[in-house]
């Protein structure tokens, strides 16, 4: 059967599996090219389904969300081990693959560097704890533990703040009612999240990559006047 799981950072979509070590630590700058690559397979506090487990030698590979596309994929014909153990799959419960239609997960390389022999599944999640929560607890919930003192408050007070992701935004002030993208002079690519319309209190939020650089309040006027806070 699959497990299920909350992830605790974001996971990007990647064809080649994103390295995670026994120790508890990986490569961000690699995981985070992968995740502006090819987009989101989950954002942190998204809930994740391992869909499939391959044991290869001193690593075991996960199959998240069914992986980039069902069928086949690029270790399927691979054979090997280590002392003697070659390789075994363990199929999981991954309706994809017998209908064909394609999938939006990633996968994963759990580097061991050592046979694996006596590993449980319960071992499998403490090793995975960094990354993924195998608690039944909200994906709000979880979300809300990774941000600083500063930034719960201000989501508490429903206000944008400098240094908050796009989530973060929207937990705050919800969807914005208008967002648009400009190019500065000096190069720099920024988004803008616009809450509110006249008459009435206007926040503009610029965002520049994943983070917020700037927050701007106008009041608008039934006559067009405008006042920044």
């Amino acid at each position: 059967m699959a497990e299920f799981a909350t992830m605790k950072v974001p996971l990007g979509r990647s064809k080649k599996p994103l390295e995670f070590f026994v120790e508890g630590t990986f490569k961000p700058e690699y995981w985070e090219n992968a995740y502006k690559t090819m987009g989101p397979a989950a954002r942190a506090g998204d809930q994740i389904k391992i869909t499939k487990v391959t044991f290869q030698g001193d690593r075991l590979l996960l199959d998240i969300n069914g992986g980039i596309t069902s069928g086949r994929h690029w270790y399927d014909n691979i054979s090997g081990g280590m002392g003697g153990t070659t390789t075994s799959q363990i199929p999981m419960d991954n309706p994809n693959v017998s209908s064909g239609s394609p999938t939006y997960g990633t996968y994963i390389a759990v580097i061991f560097r050592k046979p694996m022999e006596g590993l449980t599944s319960a071992d499998v999640k403490k090793i995975l704890a960094p990354i993924m929560d195998f608690d039944q607890r909200s994906a709000t919930q979880l979300f809300s533990e990774t941000m600083t003192p500063e930034m719960k408050q201000a989501v508490a007070e429903k206000r944008a703040a400098v240094g908050m992701t796009r989530d973060q935004v929207k937990m705050a002030l919800g969807a914005p009612d208008t967002r648009y993208r400009e190019t500065t002079k000096e190069g720099l690519e920024t988004e803008d999240w616009i809450f509110g319309k006249p008459p009435g209190k206007i926040t503009f939020v610029t965002f520049a990559g994943s983070k917020v650089i700037k927050v701007k309040d106008e009041y608008a006027g039934l006559g067009g006047d405008v006042v920044q806070h």
